[in-house]
C-alpha cells in the first residue's frame, strides 16, 4: 500500500506535466509557423518590388547574422538542428538545455527561415519543446529519469505540432530519441504528442499546407509498380546517403574557414539568397514548392531543378551552423526524387501517379537522412490520412533505410555529436559504467607500500602514520603480499615479545586485478571476498591500487553527468595569448588565475616561493567555450584577462622573478591546467580552492578533486580566510581605487602526523612566513586521550628541518594537543588561539577515503575562518 501511495502522486505529476508540456509545445510550434511565414511572405513581397537580385542576398546576409549572434552570445547550444542535443541530453550527456535555450532557439529559427535559407522549422520545434520541458522540470524536484521522461515527451510534443502527427511524435521518441518502451514514458509521450497535434490543428498550424480535396489528389498503387518504388527506394538510400555525407563535409568546411558562427551563418544567408534570385520565382516560397511538385502533372525538368538545387542550398545553410532542421529539405528532396521515378514509370509502363511516388519518395528519403523509416512512414500517412500510400511508403522508406544504412552506416545525429567532441554511450546506466571503465581508468596509480623485510614494530608505526588499514607488500619491486590492520592486531597477539619481519605475518598470494578488469568483476570480487581494496598487477609488478570508494566516485561522476571518459571528449585547450620572459628560473610554479579579489594575494604567494626556490612563476587564466564549439575556432576577448595577467607581471617585476603568461580557451578547466603543467613542465602548481564542495561523490570540488588525482607536480591548494585586512593590489595602474581583501599571515599552526606531504609542507613554510609581519609558528600533533604519552618524534624532526633553514626568522614552537579527533583539536586550536593560517598535507591515495570517513581538510576549512592550506606531493607521471 506504501509503495501504491507513493506511486500515484508521481504518475499523476507526469501526466499533468505532460499536459501542460503539449500545450506549451504545439503553441511554440505554431508561433514558429506563422512568424516564419510572415517573414517568408515579407521576403518574398519584397522581391516582387525591388531586384530579387539585389532584395534576397541583402535579407540571407543580414538576417543570418542576427540569427548567428544571437546564438552564439545568449545560446550556443541553439545551433542546428537542435534534435542531436536533445538526444545528447537525454543520453545523460551534459548538455543545457533549458528556457533560456528553447527561446533562442525559437527566435534565431524565425529569422532563419525568414531569411530563404533552405532549412526546416520541425527540428528546432523539437528542442524548443524540449527545452520547454526541460525548464518546467526544474520547477518540481523530481529524479533525473522523470526529467529525462519529461524532456523526451517534450521534443515529441513539438514534432507532433509540427507536422500536425501525434503518432509519429511518440513514435520518433521510441525510435530515435529514447528508446524507451516503459509504461510512464510511453504515456507521458502519447498525452503530450495528442494534446500538441490537437492545438496545433485547432490553432491552423497544418503542416503540408495540402488539402486534398480541393487538390483533386488522389493515389494509386498497382503490383506492377512494386519495381519503381523498389527503385525509388534504392535511389533515395543512395541520394541520402550522399547528402548525409555532404552536410558532414559542409560542416567542416565552414569550420576550416575559421570565422564566428555570425558571419558563417550570414554568408549562408548571402549565398542562398544569390542562388534563388537566379531560380524561377516559384522556388522562393519552399512550403509552396514541395506542395507544386507533389500536384504536378508530369515535370520532370522542374523536378530535377528543385532536386539539385535544393540539395545544395540545404548544405550551404546546414553547414553554417543556422539553427535550422532537416526534415523539411528531407521532404522536398523526397518529393523532387519521387516525381522524376514516377515520370520515368509513365513513360514505361504507361500508368502511376507522380504524386503517389512523390509523397513515397518523401517518406524514402527522410528515412535514409534521419534512419527513422517507421516514423518516416507514419509521418506521411498522417499527413496524408491515405490508406493506399501505406503499402508503397513501407517499400520505399525500408528500402531507402537499408541502402543508406550499407552506404553510410550509423545515425546522422550522432555523427554530428562526435564532430563536436561527444560519443554517445549506449550504456548509460550504472551497470553500463561498471562493465565500460576498467580497474586502469579508476585506480590510484601512487600506492604507499611497505617492504617484506619491515618488522611488526615497523609496520606498527606505519599504520600509526597513517590512515589506510592496509598495505600492499614488495619485494624488489614485485607485489608479495599484503598486510591489514587485522593482520597487524593478531600478529601482536600471538607474538608480544618477538619482532617478526612482515613476510612472515602477510597474507601471501593476495587476490589481486588487472589493468583490464572492468569495474564490475573488481566489485565482484571485493564483494565476494569481503575486502576493501585490490592491488592492480601488470604481471608481478604493482601499478595501483582500487578500493570501493573509486568505484563509488567513478558511479557518482556518472550520476551527477561529470564523468569526461569517454562520453564528452573536450578538445585540447588552445593558447590564444601568452608573453614570455627569459627562462633563467631552476623550476616553475603554475598559477591559475580567475578571481580578482583573491588573484592578488595568490600571486604574492606564488613569488614568495618562486624568489625562495629561484622558480619562474607562470600564470595561466582559463576561458570555457561551449563544447559544441572548438576551442581553436571560437572567438574570444581578452581585454579583461590580460589585466588580471598583468597583476602578476607587475608583483614579478618588484620582485625581478621570471613571469609567464597564457590565456587558454577550453572546454573543460581542469584538462587546460592539466595539459598547461605537462606542456610548461611544471614544478608546483598554486592555486585557490573554496574550502568545500556540494557535489555528491567530490572531495574538494570537481575541478580540485582532478588536478590532485592527476598533477605530476607538487599541488599547494589555498583557502584564504575570511579575517582579512585591505591592501591595495599590486597592480595600481590596473585597478587604482579598488583595494583587494588579503589573510593575514602571522601566526600559523601546522598538524603533523609524519607523512610524506607534511614534509613538503614543512619546506614551504620559510618562503611562506616571509608575507606576515614577525610571523610564529606551532608544530602540533594531535593525540587522544587513551594514548597517555604522544610520540614526539615527527615534532622534534620537523623543527630540524626548519632550523636548517637560513631564511627563517621566526618563532617556532611544538606542542601536542589531546582531542577526540584531529578535526576537532585543529579547530578548537584555531578558534581558542587564533591562529591565521593552517598548513595541512593530504595524500592522494588517502582523498576517497577521507570522503567516506569523513573529509579532514574540508571539515577543517569549513569549520575555521582562517587561511587553509592544503599541499600534495609529485606524482610519477
Amino acid at each position: 500500500m506504501y509503495f501504491r501511495s507513493w506511486l500515484q502522486p508521481r504518475r499523476g505529476l507526469a501526466i499533468a506535466e505532460a499536459c501542460v508540456i503539449g500545450i506549451v509545445a504545439a503553441l511554440s510550434a505554431v508561433f514558429l509557423k506563422v512568424s516564419s511565414g510572415f517573414l517568408g511572405a515579407w521576403r518574398v513581397h519584397s522581391s516582387h518590388i525591388l531586384p530579387a537580385w539585389l532584395v534576397l542576398p541583402i535579407i540571407g546576409l543580414c538576417f543570418g547574422y542576427l540569427a548567428g549572434l544571437l546564438v552564439e552570445r545568449l545560446a550556443p547550444e541553439a545551433g542546428g538542428s537542435g534534435i542531436p542535443q536533445v538526444k545528447a541530453t537525454l543520453a545523460n550527456i551534459p548538455m543545457k538545455l533549458s528556457w533560456r535555450v528553447a527561446i533562442i532557439k525559437l527566435l534565431s529559427a524565425i529569422i532563419v527561415l525568414g531569411s530563404g535559407m533552405t532549412l526546416g522549422r520541425q527540428g528546432p520545434t523539437v528542442q524548443v519543446g524540449a527545452g520547454l520541458a526541460a525548464g518546467m522540470s526544474r520547477l518540481v524536484p523530481t529524479s533525473p529519469d522523470h526529467r529525462r521522461q519529461m524532456i523526451a515527451a517534450g521534443a515529441g510534443a513539438g514534432l507532433a505540432a509540427a507536422f500536425n502527427a501525434p503518432i509519429a511524435g511518440v513514435l520518433f521518441i521510441i525510435e530515435e530519441l529514447l528508446q524507451d518502451l516503459s509504461g510512464l514514458t510511453l504515456g507521458t509521450a502519447i498525452i503530450a504528442s495528442f494534446i500538441g497535434g490537437v492545438v496545433s490543428r485547432l490553432l491552423g498550424g497544418r503542416s503540408l499546407n495540402l488539402n486534398i480535396e480541393l487538390l483533386y489528389y488522389s493515389s494509386r498503387f498497382s503490383f506492377p509498380e512494386i519495381p519503381f518504388f523498389l527503385l525509388l527506394g534504392v535511389l533515395a538510400g543512395l541520394f541520402g546517403a550522399l547528402f548525409n555525407r555532404g552536410l558532414i563535409f559542409s560542416l567542416q568546411f565552414y569550420r576550416n574557414l575559421h570565422i564566428s558562427l555570425p558571419l558563417r551563418v550570414a554568408l549562408a544567408g548571402l549565398v542562398s539568397g544569390v542562388v534563388v534570385s537566379l531560380l524561377p520565382e516559384s522556388f522562393r516560397n519552399h512550403a509552396a514548392l514541395r506542395e507544386y511538385v507533389i500536384t504536378s502533372d508530369l515535370k520532370p525538368t522542374f523536378a530535377a531543378i528543385a532536386f539539385i538545387s535544393q540539395f545544395i542550398l540545404t548544405l550551404i545553410a546546414f553547414g553554417s551552423g543556422a539553427p535550422g532542421g532537416l526534415f523539411a529539405p528531407s521532404l522536398i528532396l523526397g518529393s523532387a526524387l519521387g516525381h522524376l521515378v514516377g515520370v520515368f514509370a509513365y513513360y514505361v509502363s504507361g500508368g502511376g501517379s507522380p504524386a503517389t511516388y512523390a509523397l513515397a519518395g518523401m517518406g524514402g528519403f527522410f528515412s535514409a537522412v534521419s534512419k527513422v523509416p517507421i516514423t518516416a512512414i507514419v509521418i506521411v500517412f498522417e499527413m496524408t490520412t491515405d490508406f493506399n500510400l501505406v503499402l508503397p511508403l513501407m517499400i520505399v522508406a525500408v528500402t531507402a533505410y537499408l541502402v543508406a544504412e550499407k552506404v553510410v552506416p550509423g545515425s546522422l545525429y550522432e555523427k554530428l555529436l562526435s564532430l563536436n567532441g561527444i560519443t554517445l554511450n549506449k550504456q548509460m546506466s550504472v551497470e553500463g559504467v561498471l562493465t565500460r571503465l576498467t580497474a586502469k581508468e579508476v585506480m590510484q596509480q601512487r600506492v604507499e607500500t611497505l617492504d617484506a623485510d619491515m618488522t611488526l614494530e615497523e609496520a606498527k608505526q606505519a599504520f600509526a602514520n597513517s590512515h589506510h588499514r592496509g598495505f600492499p607488500v614488495v619485494e624488489d619491486n614485485k607485489l608479495v603480499g599484503i598486510i591489514t590492520q587485522s593482520d597487524l592486531t593478531k600478529s601482536l597477539s600471538r607474538h608480544p615479545d618477538s619482532n617478526p619481519p612482515l613476510r612472515e605475518i602477510m597474507t601471501a598470494n593476495p587476490m589481486t586485478v588487472t589493468p583490464r578488469h572492468n569495474l564490475s568483476n573488481v566489485l565482484y570480487l571485493l564483494d565476494r571476498y569481503q575486502i576493501s581494496r585490490l592491488p592492480v598487477v601488470e604481471g608481478q609488478k604493482l601499478i595501483g591500487i582500487i578500493t570501493r570508494a573509486d568505484i563509488i566516485k567513478a558511479e557518482a561522476e556518472h550520476l551527477n553527468g561529470e564523468n569526461p571518459n569517454p562520453a564528452t571528449q573536450a578538445e585540447p585547450s588552445y593558447v590564444v595569448y601568452q608573453t614570455r620572459s627569459p627562462s633563467t628560473g631552476r623550476g616553475r610554479l603554475l598559477v591559475p588565475v580567475a578571481n580578482p579579489e583573491t588573484a592578488a594575494t595568490l600571486l604574492k604567494m606564488a613569488a614568495a616561493i618562486a624568489r625562495d626556490r629561484h622558480y619562474e612563476i607562470e600564470c595561466v587564466q582559463i576561458m570555457l567555450v561551449s563544447r559544441h564549439t572548438s576551442p581553436s575556432e571560437t572567438t574570444v576577448r581578452t581585454a579583461k584577462s590580460r589585466r588580471l595577467l598583468r597583476q602578476a607581471e607587475v608583483l614579478a617585476k618588484k620582485w625581478r622573478i621570471p613571469v609567464h603568461t597564457q590565456i587558454r580557451v577550453a572546454h573543460d578547466p581542469a584538462q587546460a591546467i592539466i595539459e598547461t603543467i605537462e606542456e610548461r613542465h611544471i614544478d608546483l602548481i598554486l592555486m585557490g580552492w573554496k574550502g568545500n564542495t556540494s557535489t555528491p561523490g567530490r572531495i574538494f570540488g570537481n575541478i580540485v578533486d582532478i588536478i590532485i588525482r592527476q598533477a605530476t607536480c607538487d599541488v599547494v591548494l589555498v583557502k584564504l580566510g575570511t579575517q582579512q585586512s585591505t591592501v591595495k593590489s599590486p597592480s595600481s595602474s590596473a585597478t587604482p581605487h579598488s583595494p583587494l581583501p588579503t589573510p593575514q599571515f602571522n601566526r600559523w599552526l601546522v598538524p603533523m602526523a609524519g607523512g610524506p606531504n607534511a614534509r613538503i609542507a614543512i619546506k614551504l613554510l620559510p618562503a611562506l612566513v616571509t608575507l606576515g609581519n614577525e610571523p610564529q609558528i606551532r608544530l602540533t600533533r594531535i593525540f587522544k586521550p587513551l594514548d597517555l604519552k604522544p610520540d614526539m618524534t615527527v615534532l622534534e624532526q620537523a623543527i630540524r628541518q626548519l632550523m636548517r633553514s637560513r631564511q627563517l626568522s621566526s618563532t617556532v614552537i611544538a606542542a601536542p594537543v589531546q582531542a577526540d579527533s584531529v578535526v576537532e583539536g585543529v579547530i578548537k586550536l584555531v578558534k581558542t588561539e587564533g591562529y591565521d593560517v593552517v598548513v595541512l598535507g593530504a595524500s592522494r591515495e588517502g582523498l576517497l577515503q577521507q570522503a567516506i570517513q569523513g573529509n579532514i581538510p574540508e571539515a577543517i576549512a569549513s569549520g575555521v575562518d582562517s587561511t587553509v592550506i592544503l599541499v600534495r606531493g609529485a606524482i610519477d607521471s
